[in-house]
């Protein structure tokens, strides 16, 4: 995959909109009435209270004690950057908080603590401990990482984890167990060199000897060289657990006829000579980031033979922390545990060794574009397999059952995995995979309103996000003076800027245009104006005449105008079966409302049309649709004129023999809450509807607007379909990310 790319400018307003930092806090009772309030507050507060007190158990079923985990940093060690501080760090703590909440629902508060002295830090956590199921510790420099870690975990009674260690020995764990399976090989018997002795490696060489690698086997370097037995240069209480007794005494001596290389350490650390003098079929881990001790390409130039991981995602067999910490904590929080044991470390990593081993579902594969098979270059899940939720978590709670680390252990573990398939936002993984897929394609995408700056901010992110190439209409000045005021100046160089004056194609168009309008009450001059002078169209005859992939437009002008515009270039309206499906994402739920666009009042042949539409865009989308045809009425009762065709589109749809999920007439909550549904046991669907086809454009666009005002839900679309090309029309209070998203829809050619 692609490395990402993005300005200062744009990271910087990515941490600054909608408002400053990555989260916020949302109550989850209500909080209306005085009762509530009271409930909630003082006196109802004062119950809970007091079992609380009488069985501190209990914290965990009156509070969010089990669910909320701790991220706490001093910042003595972020990311690549060094000691950047206590507040310097916050940022990257918010980040760690999003990932928990993102890949395992686990929420978690950031917090930045202003001392270097262990003493300090570890008093300070430990009198936070009440209100945390779990604490993850970031961003410490070595040694006082393991001085912390080890402290706080004797004095507490919660699982304490740094990441930094743990989660990176989980993984590189994880895929040696499969590299080692692939290879033919067993861990006792390899030979091990592990370059890097800091938090990570010796972390990782540790959790491999509880796996079962022998002492002896392993050879650690640090900057001096092999640590061995008598050294005593740059030696600390951490290395010399490792010392082993050997006359070798550099990386280059370690490295011959080594099976395996753990790299934590620096770029270029391992050279080409290093890799040609290990043994058969040699697996590399070069960890290093944001550069590897050693390319994939340079390693398998000289060692075809070799299996090769690093920390980079547009390498094959990342190693990333984002597939353990969020899981690990999952099955911890859950069974209560008293501490994240090396047993339950084990059992992360080998659900995970075995999840790369089992046939990629469709939607991994739509996601990275393509496909995943077990081998050698796939040892380790992707970070976006939607498996790991429901895989990783049973694994480790069981493990810490068997342990005794369980405070409550549990009962029915297919009811828990379960429960974990609900955990995971749908909505993510397949924006994701829309994005991806847009990468793949590497469309020309038509930006029609070159002078709007919003348009521009969301071409340039288009175009350096990876996405292919973003062609602007406007005029030059005008477009470089709106890019200058949004402060992407140096983006005019990278830019198609185009106009009716600058292209060579203009009597074309208006050739094409006249032969389509002359009959319609056109005459040539109006075809001129149209066609020089109105970007819609101009942009519509682009893409018409293949100068373009796809198209973008409609924050500017309300969505009528545009497709009135629009459809002078294709055929894009009722009659020819042109559609507006609005995708509606909220707290993890994506429901697909149609005709939210082009029908006014369609009739029951229309409504079917209109659900297949949204059926197509529904796949598109790696969703399987479900389509309820929705009113004020269900199966007929209460009766009404009004609801009769919403009660013959679904016959439409029998006649049809279509191949999706479809049910009506019915009321929105018997659509969407499988409570309701079960009151209606004949029903065709097997499930909660994703796509709701609704009576009227007002009653749509009445629902997508409530839902996005009210309910804060994320709007996309409405998406055009039914149209020749992928024609993508924006809303006028679209935002730059807004414009995006329309953009990817267009390249995914989802029409």
């Amino acid at each position: 995959m692609a490395k990402v790319k993005f300005t200062a400018e744009e990271a910087l307003t990515f941490h600054l909109e909608p408002s400053p930092g990555k989260f916020e806090i949302q109550a989850t009772v209500p909080m209306t009435t005085q009762r509530d309030l009271s409930l909630a507050y003082s006196p109802g507060v004062a119950i809970p209270c007091e079992a609380i007190a009488e069985n501190p158990e209990t914290a965990y079923d009156y509070t969010n004690k089990g669910n909320l985990v701790a991220v706490i940093s001093n910042g003595t060690a972020v990311l690549g950057l060094g000691n950047l501080g206590a507040l310097g760090s916050k940022p990257v703590m918010e980040g760690k908080a999003v990932l928990f909440k993102r890949f395992a629902d686990v929420n978690s508060i950031d917090i930045e603590l202003d001392t270097e002295d262990p003493d300090e830090f570890c008093r300070a956590v430990r009198l936070m401990g009440p209100t945390f199921g779990g604490i993850n510790l970031e961003d410490i420099k070595a040694p006082e990482c393991f001085i912390i870690e080890q402290r706080l975990k004797e004095e507490m009674d919660i699982p304490v984890f740094h990441d930094d260690q743990h989660g990176t020995a989980v993984i590189c764990t994880a895929g040696l167990i499969n590299a080692l399976h692939l290879s033919g090989k067993k861990i006792e018997d390899v030979k091990i060199v592990l370059n890097g002795a800091g938090a990570a490696g010796i972390a990782c060489i540790e959790l491999l000897k509880a796996m079962g690698a022998r002492h002896d086997n392993c050879i650690t370097c640090d900057t001096k060289g092999v640590i061995w037995q008598g050294r005593t240069e740059g030696m600390n209480q951490w290395k010399s657990a490792h010392a082993v007794k050997t006359d070798l005494r550099t990386l280059e001596e370690a490295m011959v006829g080594a099976d395996v290389f753990l790299g934590v350490s620096a770029k270029g650390a391992v050279t080409q000579d290093m890799v040609k003098s290990m043994a058969d079929n040699p697996v590399i881990f070069a960890m290093a980031n944001p550069d590897p001790e050693i390319t994939p390409e340079e390693a398998h130039e000289v060692r075809p033979d070799a299996i090769v991981a690093t920390g980079r995602s547009d390498y094959p067999n990342q190693v990333n922390n984002v597939l353990g910490f969020p899981y690990l904590f999952r099955g911890a929080l859950d069974i209560h545990a008293r501490a994240i044991n090396d047993d339950m470390k084990i059992a992360c990593a080998r659900a995970l060794a075995e999840l790369a081993r089992l046939d990629v579902p469709d939607e991994v594969a739509l996601a990275y574009g393509r496909n995943l098979t077990f081998g050698r270059d796939y040892i380790i899940p992707t970070p976006f397999d939607p498996r790991l939720i429901h895989v990783v978590p049973p694994a480790v709670a069981r493990a810490g059952m068997d342990t005794g680390a369980a405070r409550r252990p549990i009962i029915d573990m297919d009811a828990y995995e379960v429960s974990l398939k609900s955990r995971m936002d749908p909505t993510a993984s397949i924006l994701r995979g829309m994005n991806t897929r847009a990468r793949k394609a590497q469309a020309r995408m038509i930006f029609a309103e070159g002078d709007d700056p919003r348009v521009l901010r969301a071409a340039v992110m288009y175009q350096r996000n990876g996405m292919g190439k973003a062609l602007v209409v406007g005029r030059q000045d005008d477009v470089r003076a709106k890019l200058e005021a949004s402060g992407l100046a140096e983006a005019v160089r990278e830019l198609e800027i185009v106009n009716a004056a600058n292209t060579q194609h203009l009597d074309t168009y208006k050739e094409f245009l006249y032969r389509r309008l002359q009959r319609k009450g056109f005459d040539t001059q109006d075809v001129h104006r149209l066609a020089a002078r109105d970007r819609h169209v101009f942009s519509a005859l682009m893409l018409a005449h293949g100068h373009g992939d796809g198209m973008v437009t409609g924050a500017t002008r309300k969505s009528a105008h545009v497709l009135e515009r629009i459809g002078h270039v294709f055929d894009a309206d009722a009659a020819h079966g042109a559609a507006g499906v609005t995708a509606v994402l909220h707290r993890g739920r994506i429901v697909l409302i149609a005709d939210t666009l082009v029908h006014e009042w369609p009739d029951a042949e229309d409504l079917a049309n209109i659900a297949e539409r949204a059926a197509g865009v529904a796949r598109h989308m790696g969703l399987e649709p479900r389509v309820a045809f929705v009113s004020f009425s269900t199966f007929g009762y209460p009766v009404s004129e009004r609801a009769e065709k919403m009660h013959r589109a679904p016959e439409v749809l029998s006649r049809r023999g279509v191949d999706f999920e479809f049910e009506g007439e019915m009321t929105v909550d018997v659509a969407l809450n499988v409570q309701a549904q079960a009151a209606y046991p004949f029903s065709r669907l097997t499930g909660p509807a994703n796509i709701l086809v609704v009576p009227a454009r007002h009653s749509a666009s009445i629902s997508v607007k409530l839902m996005q005002e009210m309910g804060g839900a994320t709007v996309i679309g409405p998406i055009l379909t039914g149209v020749d090309r992928p024609i993508q029309i924006c809303s006028a209070v679209s935002t730059a990310n807004d414009i995006l998203n329309m953009a990817v829809l267009a390249s995914c050619e989802i029409k």
